[in-house]
């Protein structure tokens, strides 16, 4: 579904899915709960933003898959209150249910990456094709949820500096992984764009240039800044470490936007 009102969407609900990925990750053992509080209040404010926005849009959304504008509004209201509910139970400090709070968040925001996805694909696209594009949610996902989820966490260390440095350093490895499958996943999306192309409709220079944008900005960029993350830490000095990241959410939002501008001019994910 290539419309720029769909790309928002799109983006909210790979940010929910990201993050709450990320907060399952993070170690309630070495970390106080209301980092996990008050960053599924952020949830439920992304989700219910993004409920009232497709609601208001229900109708273009029909047009493509009908019913698909309902099912992304039902999944978009169910992950703002469940978020909701598991602000309260990590109120109480109930770890466990916590957990399994954030994990439905994730279970709903993903249910709708796929959905959105795979909204007005032509069925008989080949198989390697309709993988990309219908699992691309998957590496952006956890790109930015998990650069977005690290900078919130090395904030929260300045309100709770005698927190250890594991659950940041985990966090640091979850991005390393997310950059390389995205690297892999962008790159095979981007030599079959090429392939495909025939001598008529070759790559221009306007292309090249948004490519070198989107990798740069949301690729090469962030995996500098983590490096430099996980070195600043070992100093340590979480605040440094914490503007280190901030300027990496900025590339990764930039990097994974300019992916999805380009979706709608490309056969494959870049």
């Amino acid at each position: 579904m290539h419309a720029i009102w769909a790309i928002l969407i799109e983006f909210l609900l790979r940010l929910t899915f990201g993050m709450a990925v990320a907060m399952g990750l993070t170690p309630a053992r070495w970390v106080t709960s209301g980092f996990f509080r008050v960053h599924l209040w952020v949830l439920m404010g992304i989700n219910t933003f993004a409920a009232l926005w497709l609601y208001s849009q229900r109708a273009a959304v029909d047009v493509i898959s009908p019913g698909l504008g309902m099912w992304l509004v039902g999944l978009a209201i169910a992950s703002a209150v469940i978020s909701y509910v598991g602000a309260v139970i990590w109120m109480y400090e109930q770890n466990g249910a916590g957990k399994t709070a954030i994990g439905l968040v994730a279970a709903s925001a993903g249910l709708g990456c796929w959905l959105i996805s795979g909204a007005g694909m032509k069925s008989s696209l080949p198989i390697g094709q309709w993988l990309l594009l219908q699992l691309d949610w998957l590496p952006g996902s956890l790109v930015i949820g998990g650069v977005t989820t690290a900078m919130l966490l090395g904030h929260w260390y300045l309100n709770s500096p005698g927190m250890r440095m594991e659950p940041l350093y985990r966090l640091l490895l979850l991005i390393f992984f997310a950059l390389a499958l995205r690297g892999l996943w962008s790159g095979a999306g981007l030599a079959a764009e090429v392939l495909h192309r025939t001598a008529d409709h070759a790559p221009t220079t306007q292309f090249w240039l948004f490519v070198a944008l989107r990798w740069l900005a949301g690729i090469f960029g962030p995996a500098a800044l983590t490096w430099l993350t996980w070195l600043t830490l070992k100093i340590p000095n979480t605040q440094s470490a914490t503007g280190i990241l901030y300027a990496g959410v900025i590339l990764v939002f930039i990097g994974e936007l300019t992916s999805r501008l380009m979706s709608m001019t490309t056969l494959f994910p870049i």
